[in-house]
């Protein structure tokens, strides 16, 4: 199996469900790829924080700039041992990209671990792989789930199968231990 794990986003992606997850993989050893649609080999991304105030909803501040590692379309899932599907805005326009689609596709039909943290789940429901699936994500998330026929419960982690979704970057430390189990690898205290 591969030591190389995929993370799939895009601009305006939220900062900590990207350099979060790149950044543990790497400690463990894994060699972590961020690949974008629409992008070049080479391009930057501009990821986005996004912090609570007294608004009914969360606000956006500037986060990192990050590379692109690989197009989408030089992607081949059998060169990976998993896939990072990080929230924010990212995934409800990457999901418009058909290349993107069949990418995440390609990594369920091997049935390989596949990690999604909070609005990163519509683009498994664009790609109609959720059938079936118990998941969480962000809670404005659920009806889209619900609708690609997953069974959306509100918990901070499930895992189903090749799957482990969150709920959101506070459940960092239980999402990335399952998605490295998923893996194989055991994490030892």
């Amino acid at each position: 199996m591969s030591g190389k794990i995929l993370i799939i986003t895009g601009d305006c992606a939220e900062d900590y469900e990207v350099k979060v997850p790149q950044q543990s993989l790497q400690m463990l050893g894994y060699h972590v790829d961020v690949t974008a649609p629409n992008k070049k080999t080479g391009d930057m991304l501009q990821l986005v924080v996004h912090d609570f105030t007294t608004l009914d909803t969360y606000i956006e501040l500037t986060g990192h700039r990050i590379p692109v590692d690989i197009s989408v379309d030089e992607v081949n899932p059998d060169d990976y041992a998993g896939l990072v599907v990080p929230g924010g805005r990212a995934p409800e326009y990457i999901r418009m990209y058909d290349n993107t689609i069949k990418l995440v596709q390609g990594f369920f039909k091997a049935g390989k671990p596949v990690a999604v943290i909070c609005h990163g789940l519509q683009l498994l429901a664009a790609a109609k792989v959720l059938e079936g699936y118990s998941v969480t994500s962000y809670p404005a998330c659920a009806s889209e789930c619900r609708l690609a026929g997953a069974d959306w419960q509100p918990e901070p982690v499930i895992i189903d199968k090749n799957l482990v979704t969150a709920q959101a970057w506070p459940n960092h430390p239980a999402w990335l231990r399952a998605f490295v189990e998923l893996l194989g690898a055991k994490i030892r205290i």
